[in-house]
């Protein structure tokens, strides 16, 4: 009885290691097809522009039906915006995760800088034609820009809900004023990036007056939010 007992455990364990390798799959192929529907999709935007594309065109290009479209992307705006998804919150968790002794303003100033090292297209520094493009776009198209707008929106609360949580003396209302300063500042830097490099000017020329520009900028605003600083 022992024996059987022991191979109804390895049975068990066996078919869990499978469910586990299906979900596993399952997961990977949703992903694919997630990105592939997306690809699509920004291919059409880009060739003939975000307004001028329709969500059946862009179904019948990646080959699914709509609802199937629909069921990966509840909107058309996010076949483009899904990939700022993952920079949600980011300068929330910048705030937070910083290392002992660092100001909220310095840590995130340190992050935009390496943002630009590293050519993060959220720094605007990133002269990938298709990544200039897309940025294009984005900032060309009402609705798009509309979106990213509400994105920011909930970003400045993510900040401001960490500045207050790392600096408590300075009050909600100074750190949702902090929180809206350093969007905005980092907003007009990534713009001024992409701007010089659509000129055209490659990214390794831009990046001195681009750390000089950063450099300024989080000076000013440790000027002025003290209690950040």
């Amino acid at each position: 009885m022992a024996d059987r007992g022991r191979l109804i455990e390895i049975g068990a364990g066996e078919s869990d290691d499978g469910a586990s390798r299906m979900s596993g799959l399952r997961e990977r192929k949703k992903r694919r097809t997630h990105d592939a529907l997306s690809e699509a999709a920004i291919a059409l935007f880009l060739e003939r522009g975000f307004d001028n594309v329709s969500v059946a065109e862009v179904a019948a290009a990646a080959e699914v039906s709509k609802p199937t479209l629909f069921a990966y992307f509840p909107t058309k705006e996010d076949l483009v915006l899904h990939r700022l998804v993952d920079h949600a919150g980011e300068a929330g968790r910048v705030v937070r995760a910083r290392p002992a002794g660092e100001s909220p303003l310095q840590a995130l100033e340190n992050h935009f800088v390496a943002g630009l090292a590293r050519r993060d297209p959220v720094t605007g520094l990133n002269g990938d034609p298709a990544v200039l493009a897309f940025h294009g776009m984005v900032f060309d198209t009402p609705s798009l820009a509309g979106r990213v707008a509400q994105y920011t929106a909930r970003d400045e609360e993510s900040l401001a809900a960490a500045l207050a949580e790392a600096v408590p003396a300075a009050g909600d209302l100074a750190a949702r004023l902090a929180a809206s300063q350093v969007l905005a500042v980092c907003r007009v830097l990534a713009r001024e990036n992409w701007r010089q490099l659509c000129l055209p000017r490659p990214a390794p020329a831009v990046h001195s007056d681009a750390l000089a520009a950063a450099r300024l900028a989080f000076r000013a605003l440790r000027n002025g939010l003290v209690e950040f600083a």
